[in-house]
């Protein structure tokens, strides 16, 4: 039986994603699990956050009219970043939770530091052709490990020079196929339970609930200033995950 404190502490984690998504249009799978592995074990953490992932990304995935110019020139690199899941994922019980909760702290730092800095790598469309599986086999294997999506997977789309629209829609491309890998990846190892699947479904009310609420703060808030406090209070949530997960070692 599941207590009453672990459903009100899922629904307000997706409550808050959802807002944050809502309002600059990204964030819910990384303030979700940065929330959740605060409280759970990282496992746990995953397995809560792939259906509310899912829907809120598919979406995403299918507009804007790109999907087919994105799979053409991105196949290589989503490919790999969906296939190198389970190697990653392998990691969970092989090695200590601890230290994959700290490197999610620090996959959460650099997301943060990354864009509160406004560092910009280029990639030339010359080299999209090693360097897109390399970084997409990169950000699979870390995504199996911590259930992370972002680093270094965005930073790969954003460095290509891809069209805001595109952009957007190859992000959620991205987020939807590592959420559908990372899926069966926990469930081949067991980590992924009816029981979790359940609360998982439920959450996607709270999460869509937030992004609907996100989208009217948008009409009242700087979304540059919203951005800002967000990737403030993601760095700050990555360096108490990690300070919390090595004094556990």
């Amino acid at each position: 039986m599941v207590d009453f404190t672990f459903l009100l502490v899922v629904a307000g984690t997706f409550l808050i994603a959802g807002s944050v998504k809502g309002v600059i249009g990204l964030g819910l799978p990384s303030v979700s699990l940065a929330l959740l592995s605060v409280a759970l074990d990282l496992p746990t953490a995953m397995a809560l956050l792939l259906i509310p992932s899912f829907v809120t990304n598919i979406w995403q995935s299918m507009v804007g009219g790109n999907a087919r110019a994105i799979l053409v020139r991105l196949w290589p690199f989503l490919a790999m970043a969906t296939f190198t899941v389970w190697i990653g994922a392998a990691a969970l019980t092989r090695v200590n939770l601890s230290l994959l909760t700290a490197l999610l702290g620090s996959l959460l730092i650099i997301y943060a530091v990354v864009n509160l800095t406004g560092i910009r790598i280029v990639v030339p469309s010359h080299h999209e052709f090693w360097a897109g599986p390399l970084i997409g086999s990169v950000n699979g294997v870390l995504t199996g490990m911590t259930g992370s999506f972002a680093v270094p997977g965005v930073m790969f789309l954003q460095a290509i020079g891809l069209p805001r629209n595109m952009l957007i829609q190859a992000m959620g491309m991205l987020f939807t196929v590592s959420t559908v890998a990372l899926a069966a990846a926990l469930q081949q190892a067991n980590f992924l339970t009816l029981q979790y699947g359940a609360i998982s479904a439920a959450a996607v009310v709270p999460a869509i609930t937030g992004m609907v609420l996100g989208q009217r703060i948008r009409e009242r808030l700087s979304e540059q200033v919203f951005r800002n406090v967000f990737f403030v209070s993601l760095l700050i949530l990555g360096t108490y995950i990690i300070v919390n997960a090595l004094q556990k070692l």
